[in-house]
């Protein structure tokens, strides 16, 4: 019994690692394919923009945001303070909250006076589940050809934005 003891726990132990389940988390779908297509409405409530609607050889800054949400408000402000380092990128700010709270959002913070920011209201709540978000502010940053280059949960101190901005 003795000469079967090591060979019993060494079968039990390759048994076990054996079926252990494996740490193999599969990356999120939207980091696998460039920006999908989608239609947000504008503030003048009659324009609707879409993937196509983006400056073409541009990065794409896609910011979903909550008017009511304070990291967002802040995020916002430390945007607009920076937009100079953004003139090379297309920001796309997007909203799946009312129309009107997104409305106020747009002309409390100025937005119509940047050329290079676009904001709109997603009434399909398409950007919220594609990038399968769980807080708001999200952002992902797309090079020129619409592949992700980084995301952000929450609210990124500005140099890490910048970052990723060319």
């Amino acid at each position: 019994m003795m000469k079967r003891l090591p060979v019993l726990a060494a079968f039990c132990f390759v048994m076990i690692n054996g079926y252990a389940q494996r740490d193999t988390v599969a990356p999120p779908t939207y980091t696998l394919y460039p920006l999908p297509q989608f239609s947000i409405l504008l503030p003048d409530s009659t324009t609707w923009f879409t993937k196509k609607d983006l400056p073409k050889n541009k990065q794409t800054f896609v910011m979903v945001f909550s008017p009511d949400c304070e990291h967002c408000q802040h995020e916002t402000e430390l945007i607009r303070q920076h937009l100079s380092d953004f003139k090379r990128t297309q920001i796309l700010m997007v909203t799946p909250m009312s129309f009107d709270k997104m409305q106020e959002f747009y002309k409390k913070y100025g937005l119509g006076q940047y050329k290079n920011v676009t904001v709109g209201y997603d009434p399909n709540f398409f950007f919220t589940s594609y990038f399968k978000m769980r807080m708001f502010p999200f952002i992902a940053i797309y090079d020129k050809k619409y592949a992700l280059i980084k995301t952000f949960e929450g609210s990124p101190p500005i140099d890490d934005l910048l970052k990723y901005v060319k």
